[in-house]
């Protein structure tokens, strides 16, 4: 059973399903300008004439305190900066690499330089070790130790 709208002059009774909608959505959206229509937009603006800002900000759908905040944001370099590309910025790959590369080069060498002291503290140490069980092995048992 559906429900009937009271009615109206007429006299004719609408289904609340014939009701059409409004066409508003439910949740509203900004608005978002890029940095390009924005500098047309003030430069069309400055242009014009009393009557002709009025006209292009009615069909534009702008309100003066727009083109203020755009005026300022001009003035104090944020539009040019807005319209370079967004997302990271490409990496300069040589400079980038080349100092990648350079910062592991000196900590490989540096691990290099670490091992090689090793390698020859313990060659020391082995030839010591070595010194040592030749002496003990040519020294008779019955010699008491110094």
């Amino acid at each position: 059973m559906s429900q009937a709208v009271p009615a109206g002059a007429g006299g004719h009774a609408v289904r609340v399903e014939d009701v059409p909608d409004p066409g508003v959505d439910e949740r509203a959206s900004r608005r978002t300008y890029t940095a390009r229509y924005k500098l047309e937009v003030l430069a069309e603006y400055e242009r014009l004439d009393k009557a002709g800002k009025g006209a292009l900000l009615r069909r534009e759908g702008l309100y003066t305190s727009l083109i203020s905040a755009w005026r300022e944001q001009r003035d104090k370099g944020a539009l040019a900066a807005l319209s370079a590309t967004r997302g990271p910025r490409p990496a300069d790959s040589a400079a980038g690499g080349n100092a990648r590369l350079a910062a592991a080069n000196a900590r490989l060498t540096a691990e290099l330089d670490k091992a090689r002291q090793v390698i020859r503290v313990q060659g020391e140490l082995s030839a010591l070790l070595a010194q040592l069980s030749q002496q003990s092995a040519d020294r008779p048992e019955s010699e008491p130790q110094k």
